[in-house]
C-alpha cells in the first residue's frame, strides 16, 4: 500500500444526492483515501477534480458525453472508475474505448468499489467480477487454452507473425485460432478481441 493517501475525486453526474453521499461516506471511512471534490454535475467537472487521482463516476448522462468526459479525464492524467446500472458488455467496451479503467455495478459492494479505486490508482484496470461472470461464464468454458494463450498475446500488442514464433506454431495455425475465435465469442475486430482479453484476464478480485 502506497505511503500517501490515494487522492480521490467522486464525481456524480446526477441528480442524485443520495447516491453522491453514498460513495462519500465509502471513500471517506477508508484510511488510505482522501476525497478531494463531489461534482453534483458534468458543468463542474473540469475545475473540480483537478486534484484526483481517481474520479468515481456516476452514469446518468448519455454515453456519447460520458465518453467526451472520460477521454478527457484520460487526457488529463486521472483515471475513471463507471458506476452503472446496465451492466453490459456493449456499454463496457464503450468506455473501454473511451480510456475508463474501472467499470462496476451500481449494486457492487463496498469492499469492491474500493479494491477498485486502489487498483486503478496504481496503474491497473478493474472491471466488475459480476459483469465478467455473468457476460463470459459460457465462453470460458469453450475457449482453448491455445486460444487463451492467443488471446493473452494479442491483448499484448503480439502481431499474427510474433504470436506464430511465441507459440512455435505457424502463422497459419495463428490464423485458424483467431477464426474459431471471432466464431465462438462474436468478436470480430482484433481490437474487440483484445478487450474480450482484458475482461478475462484483467479483472482485479475484490478482497475475499
Amino acid at each position: 500500500m502506497s505511503p500517501h493517501p490515494v487522492r480521490v475525486a467522486v464525481a456524480v453526474v446526477s441528480d442524485c444526492p443520495l447516491l453522491r453521499r453514498g460513495l462519500e461516506q465509502v471513500i471517506d471511512t477508508a484510511p488510505d483515501m482522501r476525497r478531494v471534490a463531489s461534482v453534483k454535475g458534468s458543468e463542474e467537472w473540469d475545475y473540480e477534480t483537478g486534484a484526483a487521482d481517481v474520479v468515481l463516476v456516476n452514469l446518468q448522462s448519455p454515453l456519447e458525453d460520458m465518453g467526451r468526459l472520460i477521454s478527457r479525464l484520460r487526457q488529463q492524467g486521472r483515471a475513471a472508475v463507471i458506476l452503472s446500472a446496465s451492466e453490459t458488455q456493449t456499454e463496457l467496451f464503450f468506455f473501454i474505448e473511451a480510456g475508463a479503467s474501472g467499470y462496476l455495478s451500481r449494486s457492487s459492494e463496498e469492499a469492491e468499489l474500493l479494491a477498485a479505486v486502489r487498483a486503478v490508482a496504481s496503474g491497473d484496470i478493474y472491471f466488475s467480477t459480476r459483469l465478467r461472470d455473468q457476460s463470459l461464464r459460457e465462453q470460458h468454458t469453450r475457449i482453448t487454452h491455445r486460444e487463451r494463450q492467443i488471446l493473452q498475446l494479442i491483448a499484448s500488442g503480439a502481431t499474427d507473425r510474433e504470436i506464430a514464433a511465441k507459440l512455435n506454431i505457424s502463422e497459419h495455425t495463428v490464423h485458424t485460432h483467431l477464426d474459431r475465435l471471432r466464431g465462438k465469442t462474436g468478436c470480430h475486430r482484433r481490437a474487440d478481441l483484445v478487450r474480450l482479453a482484458l475482461l478475462r484476464d484483467g479483472v482485479g478480485e475484490p478482497p475475499g
